[in-house]
Parts: structure tokens; C-alpha cells; sequence
């Protein structure tokens, strides 16, 4: 998946450049407005959210691991946003950084590379969308729970 990610033609057009980042370094961080997409090469990161607690204070609960051939920004390519997440280098780890919008600029004149790639991007959202379905069922349950509330049902 996503091989065509890997083609020189794009490092060669100045749409990808390799990037290497020490343990424990921030990759990106929450808020940050960029539109950059990251497909790790070595090593591993772990994705993290930022959650407020009543009494002001903030945890930083870790949501996925990602590893060689696992990318992440992949939302930049449908959306003007802020970053939704952080992400921290678990090891050293090399990755390929797309600029989005060259990216897109070169899929777009190459709809067959694109459509591949659209196509893996898709399935990748599938993925994290059931298991995110699948975390908050658990944490749903264990709220009714924590709380009585499973023995009014």
C-alpha cells in the first residue's frame, strides 16, 4: 500500500523530502496549521490527544502507535485544518514528509496514481474510523458502569 508514495519522481518535483527525528521529539502538535502528511520509513511514533480534566488541568492519553508504512496527517489531503493530534517519535524515526499541496497538485495530473492513492488513504480512514467506533463502545460501557447506570437498562 501507498507505494507510489515511494516514487523519486517525487522527491525529484520537491514534494517529499526525508525527515528524521529523535526519541521523544514532536513531530506535530495539536493546533498546528500545516498541511504536511508523514509516511514513516523507520522506527515508530505513538499519536496523542490532549484532554482536559474538570480541575483544569490536561493528560495527554496516547491513541495509536504507528510504525514502518503506517502514515498519519493523511486528513490535510481532504481538509484545511488544524492538526487534531500530536505526535511523538517513540524511537528514532526517518519518514517521508509530503508537502499536501504539491502532492495533490501532482496527483491531480497523475489521476491514476492518485486514485490508487485516494484508494489507500480511504481504506487507512476505514480502519482508524472501526476502531475508534470500537474504543468508544468500550469507553461508553465502562462509563454506564463506573456509574450504575448498566443496571437501568
Amino acid at each position: 500500500m501507498l507505494s507510489i508514495l515511494r516514487d523519486q519522481a517525487l522527491v525529484t518535483a520537491g514534494i517529499v523530502k526525508n525527515s528524521i527525528f529523535s526519541v521523544n521529539d514532536t513531530i506535530v502538535s495539536e493546533g498546528m496549521d500545516d498541511r504536511r502528511l508523514y509516511l514513516i520509513e523507520k522506527g515508530r511514533a505513538r499519536v496523542t490527544g490532549r484532554v482536559a480534566l474538570a480541575d483544569g488541568r490536561y493528560i495527554q492519553p496516547g491513541l495509536c502507535d504507528l510504525g514502518p508504512g503506517e502514515i498519519f496527517g493523511e486528513l490535510s489531503l481532504f481538509d484545511v485544518c488544524s492538526r487534531s493530534a500530536s505526535v511523538i517519535a517513540l524511537d528514532d524515526v526517518e519518514a517521508l514528509e509530503f508537502d499536501v499541496q504539491a502532492l495533490e497538485g501532482y496527483l491531480d495530473a497523475h489521476p491514476a496514481q492518485g486514485y490508487i492513492v485516494l484508494k489507500d488513504v480511504q481504506k487507512i480512514l476505514t480502519t482508524r474510523l472501526r476502531q475508534t467506533d470500537r474504543r468508544w463502545e468500550q469507553f461508553f460501557a465502562w462509563g454506564l458502569k463506573e456509574h450504575g447506570i448498566d443496571r437501568h437498562l
